[in-house]
């Protein structure tokens, strides 16, 4: 599963590098999942001859991603989204939610009403109304959104 992945990837960011007929084949290869035999019969070609096409493409685009990076960069980016989203609350998983016990979220409650010193975010316990929320502190607000602010930068700078 990983090599197929791997090989979408390439494909993905330099198959426009491949010539037409390289790139037919190795799409019906990976993509369409073809048979060597089936792309070889389509193709009035031999089997061998799929098999080896396929190979060198496989070798001239790990070939290019060895001199640029382009995959590899837009892993890295891909994670540091996901790392903004996680400390941001967005996505699935809420940031956070699980730092605080029961009896200190009912805790921050109550301080809230007193001193403000406990901001509500809106992703994780349901509440009465029907929203999900939970309480986190203004400095751990402040610690993510420095985070955010970071890894943003990072982001733009790699891209």
């Amino acid at each position: 599963m990983e090599k197929i992945y791997e090989q979408t990837m390439l494909f993905d960011f330099y198959g426009e590098l491949l010539t037409e007929h390289q790139r037919s084949v190795y799409a019906d290869a990976v993509y369409n999942d073809l048979s060597l035999g089936e792309i070889a019969e389509e193709r009035g070609i031999s089997r061998q001859g799929v098999h080896d096409l396929i190979k060198r493409c496989d070798k001239i685009l790990r070939d290019y991603e060895s001199r640029l990076h382009l995959v590899e960069r837009f892993a890295r980016a891909k994670e540091t989204v996901r790392e903004i989203q996680r400390l941001s609350g967005a996505g699935g998983d809420a940031a956070g939610s699980g730092n605080l016990t029961e009896e200190e979220k009912v805790i921050g409650e109550r301080n809230a009403a007193d001193d403000g010193n406990i901001v509500e975010e809106g992703i994780g316990r349901e509440s009465p109304e029907g929203q999900e929320t939970f309480m986190v502190t203004e400095s751990e607000l402040r610690d993510r959104l420095g985070r955010i602010s970071r890894l943003s930068q990072e982001l733009l700078e790699e891209l």
